[in-house]
């Protein structure tokens, strides 16, 4: 059976805003199923509705085989959710707020306490501190810490790294790895687009729309032209001329260089420098490169 089966599933706020728009998709029990896309893609607006939280106004959906509206209570029992905004009582210690959330499911903490072990361990030595008072970090361990606390099947993480140093985010994927050991079925948004190679599968999101959904390497692999880096001294005028250039199929800024796809399958580099050259662009450097999820993103965007 599977984890989450989405079907259609649509969340209209107004008239001029549909924030989730017919969307598909499903997650396979045991996984690491990653919703990727930026902020106002409908990332969070599609958790609630799988957590109960908020009314579907079309479509359906179902969590370990019970219906999002008919059978709320039972998913409730089920799901772990770590919202993205940090949602735990401030004023409570870890220690406190870890019992109270225990006691919230009619559990203890003793009861699953194996499931939060390794990364209880971190938080030991501050559990008499005030939630409001830890770091980023240890704010985003405590979260899951209560988010599992009852055991739950299926494991809902709203964008759990956003705003924590790289340390602690790579820390959490490793978490996540062992959670999954466990067959815990984790559903994960995330704006970062490096952190979509960590997932079994993902879909591509934005405007409420899913793009594409797959295993990262499919997807990557989907990519229809072979992709180049150009860097150039003045970046501005290189993205100008490359939109220009007559030979060019798509450009875009990526970091410090600019993405290129060429109408020939294999493009002649002295040409190519030459023309940028004569357009008074200086210190160029072309390479080929590899195709990433960012890449896929941005051209299914244009599609």
């Amino acid at each position: 059976m599977e984890a989450v089966v989405v079907k259609g599933l649509s969340k209209v706020y107004d008239k001029d805003k549909t924030a989730v728009d017919a969307v598909s998709f499903s997650v396979n029990q045991g996984e690491i199923f990653g919703l990727i896309g930026p902020d106002g893609a409908g990332k969070t607006s599609i958790f609630r509705m799988l957590t109960t939280l908020l009314l579907p106004d079309g479509g359906s959906a179902a969590v370990d085989g019970f219906d999002v509206v008919k059978d709320y209570k039972q998913i409730r029992d089920r799901v772990g959710y770590m919202p993205g905004k940090f949602s735990l009582y401030q004023d409570l210690s870890v220690e406190e707020n870890l019992n109270f959330f225990a006691t919230i499911f009619n559990t203890t903490v003793e009861a699953n306490y194996h499931l939060i072990k390794d990364i209880y361990i971190q938080l030991e030595p501050f559990k008499t501190r005030r939630a409001g008072k830890l770091s980023g970090g240890m704010k985003q361990k405590l979260a899951l810490c209560c988010a599992l606390i009852h055991k739950p099947s299926v494991l809902f993480l709203d964008e759990p790294t956003t705003g924590v140093d790289p340390v602690s985010r790579k820390e959490f994927w490793e978490m996540l790895k062992q959670l999954k050991a466990q067959n815990i079925s984790i559903v994960v948004s995330t704006p970062y687009m490096d952190e979509a190679n960590l997932c079994d599968h993902i879909a591509l999101i934005q405007s409420g729309k899913i793009l594409s959904v797959d295993t990262p390497a499919n997807i990557v692999r989907s990519y229809p032209e072979e992709l180049y880096a150009i860097k150039a001294e003045n970046m501005h005028a290189l993205l100008k001329t490359l939109r220009q250039y007559d030979q060019v199929l798509d450009s875009y800024a990526f970091g410090e260089y600019a993405h290129v796809a060429f109408k020939d399958k294999q493009p002649d580099f002295k040409k190519i420098k030459s023309h940028l050259k004569q357009q008074g662009l200086t210190a160029i450097d072309l390479k080929k490169t590899e195709v990433t999820i960012e890449d896929s993103f941005i051209k299914l965007l244009k599609n």
